[in-house]
């Protein structure tokens, strides 16, 4: 085969190429084109799922917040009350002081 024939040769491959080439490229760009909608769309799906646990998740921790703070309110009513028994109690041993000092005054 002389170089003449194998240049034209070539050139036939060639054209062939070129002739099948954009109908494969422009298949690829559709492929592609399907394969960026899905990911789009998963990620779409995927940030609605995230939003709605975050949702939940910002939920439950209000409550839990809201729980601690009722909590605490109680706790605090509960400290108060024993403040206020523990100085009833003191206010008490020094009038039964005063008492006795008054009555040890009298008797001297």
């Amino acid at each position: 085969m002389t170089t003449e024939e194998r240049l034209y040769k070539l050139e036939g491959i060639v054209e062939g190429v070129m002739a099948t080439l954009p109908g494969q490229v422009a298949s690829l760009e559709g492929r592609v084109d399907l394969l960026r909608q899905e990911v789009k769309a998963e990620i779409g799906a995927l940030r609605r799922e995230v939003e709605e646990k975050l949702n939940g998740l910002r939920q439950e921790v209000k409550a839990e917040i809201q729980s601690l703070r009722q909590e605490m309110a109680g706790l605090r009513q509960e400290v108060k009350a024993e403040i206020n028994t523990a100085f009833n109690k003191l206010m008490l041993y020094f009038t039964a002081l005063a008492a006795a000092l008054a009555v040890l005054t009298f008797l001297r």
